[in-house]
């Protein structure tokens, strides 16, 4: 798929089998369906400049559950650095080329049944280790039950995947805040979120349970003011070392 804006207008390219498909999903994925007008800053004046500032910030919504959920396992309690390393590693080992003139290193999203045929010996050259590995093979065994349909609403979604062994509430909600581009969904467990919600909103550090509390005066638009948060928001000052990234590949 190739996107771009000319004259104000979006023009879609697309190859491959689900060229058409794909190209009829651009409207969302661009978050069309979304209503920021909806959102009221409630007299918060960082929220309420942020939002003003940002009339191009919109949910996008996908409408695929397996390519949110492969990435989302994968960043499960490591960081941002481990996670992008160990995604390459897959997309390179699992992923066909993509269709088109793409780049020859460019991948798409191996299949689950893909993913269910890779060894361990082969995960550990990609530096994933056991409790994604296991959690990963546990949704890619049922990826075509945790498809949206027309009856699943992002409820209905968080429930189902979190009956996967390994999937908790973190990753359930960063499933579905793409999947149906949900503006209120939060990614309760988040390691840094908690500390941008606290510290722009109140100016203090908090937990992920004073976190849903400051964000409660906007419930139906949580997600929103997350994501406002993180464009115009501030974060506390930064204390002792940093997280060092675990090379599973090591191990």
């Amino acid at each position: 798929m190739h996107v771009s804006v000319r004259g104000g207008e979006v023009h879609v390219r697309a190859w491959g089998p689900g060229a058409e498909r794909a190209g009829a999903a651009v409207p969302a994925w661009l978050g069309a369906d979304d209503r920021p007008e909806e959102f009221e800053a409630g007299g918060h004046p960082l929220l309420d400049r942020v939002h003003r500032a940002s009339p191009w910030l919109r949910m996008s919504r996908t409408g695929r559950t397996w390519d949110a959920l492969v990435p989302a396992v994968l960043e499960q309690k490591v960081t941002v650095v481990e996670a992008h390393r160990v995604w390459r590693a897959l997309l390179r080992l699992a992923g066909d080329p993509a269709p088109g003139p793409a780049p020859a290193a460019m991948r798409v999203v191996p299949s689950p049944q893909r993913v269910l045929a890779v060894t361990d010996w082969e995960w550990h050259r990609c530096g994933l280790d056991g409790a994604r590995r296991r959690a990963l093979r546990a949704v890619a065994s049922v990826a075509a039950r945790l498809e949206p349909g027309e009856e699943i609403d992002c409820r209905d979604l968080q429930r189902r995947l979190r009956t996967v062994p390994g999937v908790g509430v973190w990753t359930a909600a960063e499933v579905v805040q793409r999947v149906f581009g949900c503006p209120d969904t939060v990614s309760y467990g988040d390691y840094h979120l908690k500390n941008l919600v606290g510290w722009s909103l109140a100016g203090v550090r908090t937990d992920d349970d004073g976190m849903m509390q400051l964000l409660e005066p906007w419930r139906g638009q949580r997600q929103r003011v997350v994501r406002l948060l993180a464009i115009g928001g501030s974060r506390p000052p930064r204390r002792g070392p940093r997280n060092a990234p675990t090379d599973h590949r090591r191990i």
